[in-house]
């Protein structure tokens, strides 16, 4: 491919771009933890507020970190030749294992607020998030059975292929306002009293903000990656594209 000069200066090698990806998502993870621990009281599950802070670091870890590692497999050189199979496998397998965090964490706020009495699904958040875990689960259900079930024709592979790769990216992208506006909705439910108000900006409101950034800067990058025209995988060399031109005798 031609670069221009002024596009040759701004490129990044594709690893040392993940590596730099791969350390802002764990030290996502590694933050949420950390604030669930500190400020919020750890980690339980006996219905208490220590069950919710399940919540925020699954949602984190599966729904945004987890999921976007699954959204670049693709973007991985060693994928542009050879059998596509394994490839296949190991995507699937990151996206169906970032699903049962978030069925996890999902589970532990329904059974935080059930034990609380609290009404559930009555916030902008819990409705952003458990839509975009509806249209998950039907995108991994729908790529499942157009991508690695044999009896998918070839024609339904590249019709449903730019379809799977939109939703892929508008799902991350809403994690990433599900959980940004998941960590503001806390921050107004926890930061109350005279000295600790969030308009007051104490140090825990100073910590979630700046997780909310990394979580947003982290999902931009991803998205950025996935419509870079140079880490594609090339479609001459996709074994559906083959398939295609030789149902139609190309």
């Amino acid at each position: 491919r031609c670069h221009h000069p002024h596009t040759a200066m701004l490129d990044v090698p594709f690893l040392p771009f993940c590596a730099f990806l791969g350390t802002l998502g764990l030290l996502c993870v590694a933050m949420v933890g950390t604030w669930c621990q500190h400020w919020r009281g750890g980690f339980s599950l006996d219905g208490s507020s220590r069950t919710f802070n399940w919540h925020p670091v699954l949602m984190v870890t599966g729904l945004v970190v987890l999921y976007g590692a699954a959204a670049l497999v693709y973007r991985i050189p060693n994928t542009w030749s050879g059998p596509k199979l394994p490839w296949k496998v190991l995507h699937g397998s990151l996206a169906l294992g970032a699903f049962v965090l978030t069925v996890l964490g999902l589970a532990a706020v329904f059974r935080f607020h059930n034990s609380q009495g609290t009404p559930n699904m009555y916030s902008l958040h819990s409705w952003m998030g458990l839509g975009t875990v509806l249209l998950f689960s039907c995108q991994w259900a729908a790529g499942f059975g157009a991508f690695l079930l044999p009896w998918a024709p070839a024609w339904l592979r590249a019709l449903y292929k730019p379809i799977h790769v939109f939703f892929g990216s508008t799902i991350l992208m809403l994690s990433v306002a599900s959980c940004a506006s998941g960590i503001n909705e806390k921050l107004f439910f926890s930061l109350k009293n005279g000295t600790m108000q969030y308009k007051l900006l104490p140090a825990e409101a100073v910590f979630a903000n700046t997780l909310g950034l990394l979580i947003l800067i982290f999902g931009v990058l991803v998205v950025a990656a996935l419509a870079r025209p140079s880490w594609k995988r090339p479609d001459s060399d996709s074994p559906d594209s083959r398939q295609v031109r030789d149902a139609l005798g190309g």
